[in-house]
C-alpha cells in the first residue's frame, strides 16, 4: 500500500471529516499507480491520518474509507453495510424499500445499496470499490439476504472513473414486473433498466407530508414518472389528479400503478412535455388546487447554474399562475450546485413576476434513509419546499 503526504490544510479539513482529496492536493503520482488502489494517508510528520482508495483518472482522487488502520476485507465491508442496516431498520421499520447505503454518508464512498422487497440493486461508481465488488457482494448477500442482487452500473459517471458502464443480474433471477410496497402503496418497478433504480426513493418521507393538504383538492403532478407522488395525493383523498411526464414507459407505468391501488378512477395520466403543458393550460384557463413540480436536474455542472435557475424560474413561474387563489405548490429541485438559498431566492422571484405571495409550509430535503454528512454539503442535495400561493 502507497503511502501519501498531505499538506496541513488538507489535513485539517480531512480530520474535520471531509471525505475527499483533490489532485491538485496530492503529491505527484507514479504514471503506472493502478485506478482504485489502497493508500495510507499521512500527515508532514508521518503520523496515521486515514485509509482511502486513489484514481488518479479522478479530480476526487482520493477517497477515504477508513480513519482506522484495518484491513479492507469482506468482514469491513459486512461490518459497513451492517450499520447501515440498522440505521434504517430504526426508521424503516415494517418497510421493505429503502436505501440501505448512501455513498460517503455510510462511510462506503462509491457504492449505493437499494432494498425493494426480496431484491436489492448496487450500484458501483467508483473504481476503488469496483476492486472490491466480490466483497462487497458477499456481504450484502450476508447481511440483506436478497433473492436477486441486481447491479445498475449504468451511469455515466463511471465512464469518468475509467469503468465500464452497464447492468448486470449479480445472482439471483429477475423476472419483470416486480411489485413493491411503500407507504402502504404497491409500485410496479423495473429494477433492471427503470429510471433510477426502480423507484425515487428519496422522496419516500416526502409523499407523506401531502396529507393534509391534497384532501378534496384538484392536484396537478409534473414530471410524475411512475406515479409516487401521485398515487399518495390519492391516498390522501385528494379530488383528482392529473400527472404529466415526457416518456411513455413511465406513463404507461403510473396509469399501470394507479389500477394496482384503486385510484384509477380519480388518477389520469399523460405524455407531454411539462413546460408545453404548463402553457397550454394557461391558454385554456386551466386551474388547480394543488401543484407538483418533482423535475429531474436541471444543472449538472456549477457553470451552468444561471441557465438552470432561468429554467427552474420559469416552470414554478408558469405553476404560480395556474394556481387557485390560496393553492398549494409543492416545488422540488434535485440539483446539488443550487444552493438552499438560491431555491428560496428564484422561488421568491417568480412569485414577485406574477404578482403572488409564498408562505412556506416547510422546507425538505431528501429521507432519512439518504442522510447527509454535515462535512459534506454534496450529501444534500434535495431541496423540496410545500409552499401556499397567495
Amino acid at each position: 500500500m502507497q503511502t501519501l503526504s498531505l499538506k496541513k490544510a488538507v489535513v485539517t479539513r480531512v480530520m474535520r471529516g471531509h471525505p475527499w482529496i483533490y489532485r491538485n492536493e496530492l503529491p505527484e503520482l507514479p504514471p503506472d499507480f493502478p485506478p482504485g488502489a489502497l493508500v495510507e494517508l499521512v500527515d508532514s510528520r508521518g503520523r496515521f491520518i486515514a485509509i482511502g482508495y486513489c484514481n488518479p483518472k479522478s479530480v476526487i482522487t482520493v477517497r477515504i474509507l477508513s480513519r482506522e488502520r484495518e484491513t479492507i476485507d469482506e468482514g469491513f465491508f459486512r461490518k459497513r453495510i451492517g450499520a447501515a442496516h440498522r440505521f434504517r431498520e430504526r426508521f424503516y421499520a415494517g418497510e421493505e424499500s429503502y436505501r440501505v447505503v448512501y455513498s460517503e454518508a455510510d462511510l462506503l464512498p462509491g457504492v449505493i445499496l437499494d432494498r425493494y422487497g426480496d431484491h436489492a440493486v448496487v450500484q458501483i461508481l467508483t473504481a476503488g470499490m469496483e476492486r472490491h465488488t466480490e466483497s462487497i457482494v458477499a456481504a450484502i448477500r450476508e447481511v440483506l439476504s436478497p433473492q436477486t442482487l441486481i447491479a445498475r452500473n449504468d451511469v455515466s459517471s463511471r465512464a469518468l472513473e475509467g469503468l465500464k458502464v452497464e447492468s448486470s443480474i449479480l445472482f439471483g433471477t429477475y423476472a419483470p414486473p416486480v411489485v413493491v410496497k411503500k407507504n402502504g402503496l404497491h409500485f410496479e418497478v423495473d429494477l433492471l433498466a427503470g429510471q433510477k433504480p426502480g423507484f425515487f426513493l428519496d422522496q419516500s418521507d416526502n409523499y407523506l407530508a401531502l396529507q393534509g393538504i391534497v384532501e378534496g383538492q384538484e392536484v396537478l403532478d409534473t414530471f410524475c414518472y411512475s406515479g409516487g407522488w401521485s398515487l399518495h395525493a390519492a391516498r390522501f383523498d385528494a379530488k383528482s389528479i392529473t400527472g404529466v411526464d415526457a416518456s411513455e414507459s413511465a406513463i404507461a407505468l403510473a396509469r399501470q400503478n394507479a389500477i394496482r391501488n384503486g385510484s384509477d378512477a380519480r388518477c389520469q395520466f399523460y405524455v407531454a412535455n411539462v413546460f408545453d403543458f404548463l402553457k397550454e393550460c394557461e391558454k385554456e384557463r386551466r386551474r388547480y388546487d394543488c401543484i407538483i413540480l418533482d423535475p429531474p436536474s436541471f444543472v449538472k455542472r456549477r457553470k451552468e447554474i444561471e441557465n438552470a435557475i432561468r429554467g427552474y424560474k420559469e416552470i414554478n413561474l408558469r405553476a404560480m399562475k395556474l394556481l387557485r387563489p390560496g393553492g398549494f405548490l409543492v416545488t422540488c429541485s434535485c440539483s446539488y450546485h443550487l444552493s438552499p438559498d438560491q431555491f428560496r431566492d428564484m422561488l421568491v422571484d417568480a412569485a414577485g413576476d406574477v404578482g403572488r405571495t409564498l408562505r412556506q409550509i416547510s422546507l425538505r430535503s431528501q429521507g432519512k434513509d439518504h442522510p447527509a454528512l454535515l462535512a459534506l454539503p454534496e450529501t444534500e442535495y434535495l431541496k423540496c419546499a410545500f409552499l401556499q400561493v397567495l
